[in-house]
């Protein structure tokens, strides 16, 4: 089920892991906020859990957006169309514990960009950014209000 608000819009997407093994699913709860305009995340869980036990990607939105019509992305994240299909992008994860192959719908992601779009336009994230909060948090150490007492 997709949630979608003014500021935030999220959708769980099923990958397929591929392994040496038969391939097998994985749920990813793709999300964006508009707060943080360049990036997606990408949490991996069980819905049976509610992702507690999750692992959360953050992957750059125009990085995703190339991915569906050419191989693109270095070192840790690559995305692309497969050549089998046009129709199915991998997403080749690598981290220092291991990597993950996963195959994923091309219209699914590509879906999931374009609602991404009507919260904040590509080209319109450096504007979406309030970057006077962002020094101050920033200078807070992380505290909600930097000049209090």
């Amino acid at each position: 089920m997709d949630h979608q608000s003014s500021s935030e819009y999220s959708c769980p997407l099923t990958l397929q892991l591929i392994s040496s093994r038969s391939p097998s699913e994985v749920l990813a709860l793709f999300s964006y906020e508009a707060r943080d305009p360049y990036a997606v995340r990408i949490t991996f869980g069980s819905p049976h859990v509610d992702f507690e036990d999750a692992v959360t990607w953050l992957i750059g939105r125009e990085l995703l957006r190339a991915g569906l019509d050419q191989l693109t992305g270095d070192g840790d994240v690559r995305v692309g169309p497969t050549a089998a299909s046009s129709e199915v992008l991998f997403l080749h994860l690598r981290a220092p514990s291991g990597e993950a192959m996963m195959e994923l719908s091309r219209t699914a992601l590509a879906a999931f960009i374009r609602d991404t779009e009507t919260l904040v336009p590509f080209g319109a994230e450096r504007a979406a950014i309030d970057l006077d909060e962002e020094l101050a948090v920033i200078l807070s150490k992380g505290d909600a209000d930097p000049f209090s007492p």
